[in-house]
């Protein structure tokens, strides 16, 4: 592996997890549209990563495709309400990880998730002054390998890395034709990974030594 100009991250299982606050906004819907479904968190976390159009296909097969998009788009108003509120959990070492990290790395977010999603995140924790730019899922439709060519080519990015927690994210990173950094003490497993990482602290000084 080449050493890296930038590191591209992945977000939910990565840098935070937001699973129960994703799972309320499912749940509040629900009950505001007389909908007899509950989403728990466990079956949630499992989805992780996943495109929008999969996720939506595995929690309500019983709607069509207009109608998953009608419920979710209320969904994601429910969301950007809940997140800066209730937020997530900052994994260990993040804030100050990054904090070390953007002084050597560009650092950057590309994330599966709805528009402005990963924006939310950034105010809450605090950390708009290390990320330069994000790309999510809900911008174009497309999948993490376009989006994350889109910021290469974008800011000029020669050698990144990728860094997730699931084996989708290994696979885009593959298809990016990027490094792929594994987090294991995220959502997902996988053995298709350049580097393996079992603490974001850890990381972080591999990288700062790098």
């Amino acid at each position: 592996m080449q050493k890296p100009d930038s590191i591209i991250f992945d977000m939910d299982g990565t840098l935070w997890d937001a699973v129960d606050t994703y799972a309320g906004s499912w749940n509040i819907v629900f009950r505001e549209m007389g909908i007899d479904k509950t989403v728990p968190r466990d079956e949630l976390a499992t989805m992780v990563g996943w495109e929008g159009k999969k996720v939506l296909a595995a929690i309500m097969p019983e709607f069509d495709d207009e109608e998953r998009q009608r419920i979710y788009a209320r969904v994601n108003e429910v969301r950007r309400d809940l997140l800066p509120k209730n937020g997530g959990v900052l994994y260990d070492g993040v804030r100050d990880g990054l904090e070390r990290l953007a002084a050597k790395y560009k650092l950057y977010i590309v994330s599966n998730c709805a528009v402005g999603i990963i924006r939310l995140f950034i105010d809450w924790a605090g950390i708009n002054d290390r990320i330069i730019d994000e790309i999510a899922y809900g911008v174009n439709y497309m999948p993490k390998n376009h989006n994350i060519r889109l910021l290469m080519e974008r800011h000029k990015l020669q050698n990144p890395v990728y860094v997730g927690d699931t084996d989708g994210d290994a696979e885009q990173s593959r298809l990016a034709g990027l490094p792929f950094v594994f987090m294991s003490y995220g959502f997902g497993k996988t053995d298709n990974y350049d580097l393996k990482f079992d603490t974001f602290t850890d990381f972080t000084q591999y990288f700062i030594e790098l």
